[in-house]
């Protein structure tokens, strides 16, 4: 509690010494990454608050705190006492930090920024607005390397190169078809800065970021050159192979900055304001005609799936679900004999259990085990503090995944670990149709998130209920499990739903002190048919992983959902009792349908 206070003091030090009157720390990297490398986490070292997304502001006299509702109580309990406010974004009368910044300075009074974590678009609509009230933006604000003693070193593993026969297509071709999508843009040439995307582009893994398979560099493709901006420490024998053979030219990550405004004079240049930070944006030289698109080409590319990576996720699917069965059978084995089971204990059964099957590359996220009250807590991670013990009664909520060569995963159960009440049936009940509604769901082309989240919610509204978070997010190829542009949620998103996009099924409803539900399969987008009134689309469901029928209240159920449920359940049966045991198979026969 001491050391964020105390850091806090040395930033008010630094402020005063430049004069910077408000400072506005986000949870970014240079990249913009949602979870950035150990160096980046700025904003979790002043604050102490450990979720991936929160901007915090520091002003002479208040600090303060903005973070969405996955993380309200985890952000409640980590910033106690320590005297950040904190503000729940989203909420109704809740300002954002733009809005807070400009009515909390006067005229002549100047915020702080570090240009390298905002992205252009953030920072070009911050600077407008503090503007017009007469405020000033400095934005080469960083005394962080001065005031963070020991701050860890920027990550320098080395990459792996992504074989082919998981990837569906070459770094080559994948160059090409970004070249295409270039030109049908109007442009000669883009700036690649999102790390998945670059892994994506130039077929190469790495371990930079914790649960994201990605390595640190840029990208830069024009018609006659494609440039990796990249440390050469993380170069191995075989990736500098790879990328002689790919036509890919490496160059020092740290001059991508000089290539900017050596190169793109006079150019047709792609960019996202939203994914290029500000610093690389204000390298654009001035006669430089930016072509701006709400989405990168790279990130449209990369969210249809070949048939080859649509192949590799269903064979991950299947592995998963057999060390998913191998955890259900191990927690009621345990709980029967009363052995003692703990969140930690599960994420560690989970980690174990999984890493038995080929091709497993490690967790794709932080395993989230809450028993109890800790389920209410969306993003809840157990530590040793936190740990709590699963006792023979109410729910457990387990939120996990994981990294294979051919494809990832992300699948969540809630689990009657005993007696439950009627409100917790009737609740998984209601998240169960909206589930099975958006399962179900057809839709026309152009469909984009925003018009189908609704399928999810609809019977928690009618029972006056509701969740904050997102209902789907897109899932990468052994890429970060959270993935763009694809998303359905309530807030507007231009991207439509095309088939080859993988996304989530993932309603939930969370009662503070109480408990949790959520309910996770993975989708994959498919054609469904074509007729007077258009194209239409469907989803397939991939996950394999039974839905717990203990808590589940039958009368609610229309025939149909049952049905669903059934056909679910017999696929799951069918795919994974090839691999199990005649005891594993009999388990899971009774788990589905006794």
């Amino acid at each position: 509690m001491g050391n964020r206070k105390q850091r806090i003091e040395a930033l008010r030090d630094q402020m005063r010494r430049e004069n910077v009157d408000a400072c506005i720390v986000p949870s970014t990297d240079t990249h913009l990454s949602e979870y950035p490398s150990g160096r980046w986490k700025t904003r979790e070292w002043l604050s102490g608050f450990t979720g991936s997304a929160g901007t915090l502001v520091v002003t002479q006299n208040r600090a303060v705190l903005w973070t969405d509702s996955r993380y309200f109580l985890q952000a409640e309990k980590e910033l106690k006492d320590t005297g950040i406010y904190l503000f729940k974004s989203g909420l109704p009368c809740v300002p954002g930090y733009q809005e807070w910044v400009a009515n909390e300075l006067i005229s002549g009074q100047m915020a702080g920024i570090e240009c390298s974590v905002f992205s252009a678009e953030e920072a070009l609509a911050l600077g407008t607005g503090l503007s017009k009230k007469g405020i000033l933006l400095k934005t080469d604000f960083a005394p962080y390397s001065e005031i963070w003693k020991n701050r860890p070193a920027a990550p320098r593993n080395p990459m792996l190169v992504l074989n082919e026969r998981f990837a569906g297509k070459s770094c080559r071709e994948k160059i090409s078809c970004t070249r295409e999508a270039i030109i049908a843009n109007g442009a000669e040439m883009t700036i690649i800065s999102v790390l998945d995307e670059v892994a994506w582009l130039f077929n190469i893994r790495g371990s930079d970021v914790r649960y994201n398979p990605v390595c640190a560099g840029y990208a830069a493709v024009s018609e006659h050159e494609t440039i990796f901006f990249v440390n050469r420490e993380k170069i191995t024998e075989k990736s500098s192979e790879h990328f002689r053979e790919q036509g890919v030219t490496v160059y020092d990550y740290d001059t991508v900055a000089d290539y900017i405004k050596q190169r793109t004079g006079g150019k047709r240049l792609l960019i996202d304001p939203s994914h290029i930070n500000y610093e690389l944006y204000s390298s654009i030289p001035e006669d430089c005609i930016k072509v701006e698109v709400a989405v990168s080409p790279v990130a449209g590319l990369k969210s249809i799936k070949n048939d080859t990576e649509i192949a590799g996720f269903r064979s991950a699917m299947q592995r998963d679900g057999v060390a998913m069965i191998r955890f259900l059978i191990y927690l009621e084995t345990a709980l029967a004999k009363d052995e003692p089971v703990t969140e930690t204990m599960i994420a560690s059964k989970l980690r174990k259990l999984r890493g038995y099957h080929k091709y497993y590359a490690g967790e794709s996220f932080a395993t989230i085990a809450g028993y109890g009250a800790h389920a209410a807590v969306v993003h809840y991670e157990a530590d040793a503090e936190s740990d709590a013990a699963v006792l023979r009664e109410g729910m457990l909520l387990v939120d996990s995944g994981a990294h294979y060569l051919d494809g990832t995963t992300d699948v969540t159960r809630t689990i009657s670990v005993g007696p439950v009440s009627d409100s917790m049936k009737r609740d998984f009940t209601l998240v169960l149709k909206g589930h099975i509604a958006l399962a179900t769901a057809r839709f026309p082309a152009g469909t984009v998130g925003m018009q189908i989240d609704a399928f999810a919610r609809q019977f928690l509204w009618q029972s006056g209920l509701n969740y904050l978070h997102g209902t789907g997010h897109g899932v990468g190829h052994f890429l970060p499990v959270h993935e763009g542009p694809q998303s359905i949620r309530t807030s507007y998103s231009p991207v439509a739903l095309k088939p080859g996009m993988i996304i989530s099924n993932e309603p939930g409803v969370y009662r503070e002190g109480q408990y949790g539900i959520r309910i996770e399969n993975l989708l994959l987008t498919v054609y469904d048919t074509t007729n007077e009134f258009g194209e239409f689309y469907r989803f397939e469901t991939l996950t394999l992983c039974p839905i717990d029928r203990r808590l589940i209240d039958f009368p609610l159920l229309t025939n149909e959902e049952i049905n669903w449920l059934n056909d679910y359940h017999t696929k799951v049966f069918e795919s994974l009792s090839p691999s199990l045991s005649a005891k594993e198979r009999e388990w899971l026969r009774k788990s589905l349908f006794d």
